[in-house]
């Protein structure tokens, strides 16, 4: 077979682009905070919609075993992991399925359990749905971002309802170790706490660590855990609006049943059958991208080491999004507001992730190397 290649979209190019991330930008600021890419998208996804399209195939989703076929496919091939197809169920997004199964588990009021720093919208989560936020922050050391176990079985034994999991984890890019994610599913079990695992970054994990599903963890995790995910960002194509939600339990299952069947037709289409495409044959599509995201995450640390020597970025072992400590630029409460300010260009402030982060932004390197310096030497004109 032969090699993918995964064409790079240059900014003049993108700013053609009709998505958040182009459109909200002013013309002099170069934008890295959407958690999207700046490629093309695989050719078979490509096709599928320009098919679709031509035969005016765009009505209402209806059932789609596909969908879990190609997901089971995919799992089995990069995870080693067996699932039932037939208990996968379809969402809008991931957000939405989030949402929504926390409404089948709690009631508002109940604890939420999450950890930050973490993805901003688990707080508009929490919100929407009314349920009071526990969080037990992750520990920073020297040697990155650690779990305070200490910390999460106080808030089990507190009479938590649900814990929300980010894995791999964004923002700090972390992947999760097998034992860990034991200790949780046995503290759930004990505890009778669900475990709402988003783990929509998964197939952007790199070579060097091990990404493990929470559900192929066995009987214990399959019966407190409800996985949520999605090809939108491992595939580029989040506003086809698709996401799936995963159990392996058959009590799990039916209580997952109970789900609205809107949450089922207000799913796209085109993102369904976008995203079973995605599964079944974007693998070699994939694979060519976590060869540009692995350079482009080494490239990045090589340039902040020679501009800005004494800012922190720890390589990440998955997904796209680096995690930059500024602390030593000292440039005041908000360090994100006066690179846009001063520099031009455009990341996520820390404070969004969690109460202790605000000298922290979030950068998207999936773009060109040539973009990646260009926002490095905009972070060096704002000093």
């Amino acid at each position: 077979m032969a090699k993918v290649e995964v064409r790079e979209f240059t900014p003049a190019e993108m700013r053609h682009h009709r998505s958040e991330k182009w459109r909200d930008a002013p013309a002099d600021v170069l934008p890295l905070p959407v958690a999207e890419m700046d490629f093309e998208i695989a050719e078979p996804i490509r096709n599928l919609l320009i098919e679709m399209v031509q035969r005016s195939d765009l009505g209402y989703l209806g059932p789609i075993p596909e969908l879990g076929i190609s997901f089971a496919k995919f799992a089995k091939n990069r995870w080693q992991w067996t699932l039932d197809p037939e208990q996968i169920h379809t969402v809008t997004d991931v957000g939405v399925g989030v949402v929504e199964v926390l409404r089948l588990f709690t009631k508002p009021g109940d604890k939420v359990l999450i950890s930050s720093p973490v993805y901003h919208n688990f707080y508009t989560w929490v919100n929407e749905t009314g349920v009071e936020k526990v969080d037990v922050p992750f520990l920073q050391n020297k040697n990155g971002w650690e779990i305070d176990f200490d910390g999460i079985k106080q808030a089990y034994k507190s009479g938590i309802k649900v814990h929300i999991l980010c894995s791999p984890h964004n923002p700090i890019g972390r992947v999760y170790l097998k034992d860990e994610l034991l200790q949780i599913a046995q503290l759930a079990h004990e505890h009778g706490v669900v475990v709402i695992s988003d783990e929509i970054h998964a197939p952007l994990t790199f070579a060097e660590s091990t990404f493990i599903p929470f559900l192929s963890l066995g009987p214990v995790a399959q019966g407190v855990g409800v996985t949520i995910t999605a090809a939108s960002k491992a595939w580029n194509i989040a506003g086809l609006k698709c996401a799936i939600v995963v159990t392996q339990n058959d009590a799990m299952s039916k209580r997952i049943s109970a789900l609205p069947p809107a949450t089922h037709y207000r799913a796209s289409l085109l993102g369904a059958f976008a995203t079973a495409t995605a599964f079944a044959d974007c693998e070699p599509w994939l694979d060519a991208v976590l060869e540009k995201l692995d350079s482009n995450r080494r490239f990045l640390k090589k340039i902040l080491n020679e501009k800005l020597p004494t800012v922190r970025y720890e390589i990440p072992e998955c997904s796209y999004l680096a995690w930059i400590d500024l602390a030593s630029l000292n440039l005041g409460e908000n360090p994100t507001k006066v690179l846009l300010e001063k520099g031009k260009v455009s990341f996520n402030p820390g404070h969004t992730f969690g109460p202790h982060t605000g000298q922290f932004t979030r950068l998207n390197f999936a773009t060109s190397q040539n973009v990646l310096t260009q926002a490095v030497d905009r972070m060096v004109q704002a000093l």
